[in-house]
């Protein structure tokens, strides 16, 4: 379950699977509701977990977004969002169940059916539901168990339900399709979802392999993984939740942001192509403390960050390889290679590639394609190679070139 108060679920329906969430009856003041993932007229369904994570990391105009629990969901992993198998339900599969032998899980599987139907039925006001339920009053007996279709008035009453079933299911199902609605999600929030699912289901495929070592007594014991714990026990929080603080030094501020990377792909503390940065790293933690709409906000660790900014425990370090200082490299790009400190420029190169990346922006790839003065001149610094011929004087285009990199990034940078 993905949190105390709103469910992952799959419905098996006529066009295939669908997984969607559901908010199981809660209480507001003196109003009680129930509700599924949806908007007005249509309930939303999704052919995938991934589809389902990355719609409700973007998503704010649906049923469930003033429930109590909703900023919980929202900030789950996409792992954490399957549906466990006591809440996927196969509505298609209803007339095979109510037409077999009402045996434990025979009875117990079709009372969990037909009751997330009749909720369903009476959440989106669906009167061939409601009718269907409020016309078959031998439906109820499934509550009680199996005793309920004991002996010959037993089994009658199971071929009742049977019955019922098998004239009106067709209708009942149809209705539901009819609001069932497959929504578009935002294919950059489904990859980072995938890639999500994808490290869960390998470190549980690893996880696996190490039980299934454990239970090998035929070889002795032997503490393979101490120098693994020792490792695990020598990681910072930051390396835990694989997020890094960063620091960018420019000709006018010292700022602070964070970034990470999902499946190679950078991500920064920002928004809609912009970085959001702080002038210490003291207003980058009061920031992390409140609920603010960012691209972070779509990491399955970033709860821990915030959790750990809330409580006070939030400690921003920025790593010798996390900071990046542009003033000067122009200028020493101006003067010749030996005056270029080649460490730094390759560490800036780094920022603006990822920067551009996470806007989408092609404007640093064909700003130093070897074809080019600064693409040759950068190359021939960062790739040293004693038969190559060295970039001659003046560098003035290059250094031009190079200050449009800087002002294209700067202009990438929002200050809070």
């Amino acid at each position: 379950m993905a949190s105390g108060d709103i469910v992952p679920i799959e419905l098996g329906l006529t066009d295939g699977d669908l997984v969607t969430l559901w908010a199981p009856r809660w209480r507001d003041g003196d109003d009680e509701w129930e509700a599924f993932l949806g908007h007005e007229d249509s309930l939303y369904g999704f052919e995938s977990v991934a589809e389902l994570a990355a719609f409700i990391r973007t998503d704010s105009d649906n049923d469930l977004v003033d429930h109590p629990a909703w900023k919980v969901v929202a900030g789950l992993s996409a792992a954490e969002l399957e549906p466990e198998d006591n809440y996927s339900f196969d509505l298609v599969g209803v007339p095979e169940l109510a037409a077999g032998d009402p045996d434990v899980d025979t009875v117990a599987e079709l009372e969990d059916t037909l009751a997330m139907v009749r909720n369903i039925g009476e959440v989106c006001e669906l009167e061939t539901v409601t009718k269907f339920f409020a016309t078959q009053p031998a439906l109820g007996a499934l509550a009680g168990g199996t005793g309920m279709f004991a002996g010959r008035e037993g089994l009658e009453l199971w071929d009742r339900i049977g019955a019922a079933v098998a004239k009106n299911w067709d209708d009942v199902l149809d209705s539901i399709d009819s609001v069932m609605h497959v929504p578009a999600v935002d294919a950059e929030a489904v990859a980072l979802a995938e890639a999500e699912l994808l490290a869960a289901e390998e470190n549980e495929v690893d996880a696996d392999d190490v039980a299934d070592t454990d239970d090998d007594s035929d070889i002795e014991p032997v503490d393979l993984n101490a120098d693994d714990e020792n490792d695990d026990e020598d990681l910072t929080f930051w390396e835990e939740v694989g997020i890094d603080p960063v620091k960018i030094v420019t000709s006018d501020a010292e700022y602070f942001t964070l970034r990470c990377y999902l499946d190679d792909e950078p991500i920064f503390l920002g928004a809609r192509k912009s970085i959001s940065v702080f002038g210490s790293e003291r207003a980058l933690a009061r920031y992390l403390a409140d609920d603010h709409e960012h691209d972070l906000a779509r990491v399955s660790t970033f709860a821990e960050v915030q959790t750990a900014a809330v409580d006070g425990s939030l400690e921003v370090e920025v790593t010798d390889e996390n900071v990046y200082v542009l003033p000067g490299l122009a200028d020493d790009l101006s003067e010749g290679p030996e005056a270029v400190d080649t460490e730094q420029l390759d560490l800036v190169l780094e920022l603006f590639t990822d920067a551009a990346d996470y806007a989408e922006d092609d404007a640093v790839e064909q700003a130093l394609a070897k074809s080019t003065p600064l693409g040759w001149y950068v190359s021939y610094l960062l790739n040293p190679d004693p038969t190559r011929m060295a970039p001659n004087p003046p560098f003035d285009a290059e250094a031009k070139a190079w200050r449009e990199l800087e002002r294209i990034f700067e202009s990438r940078l929002s200050p809070r």
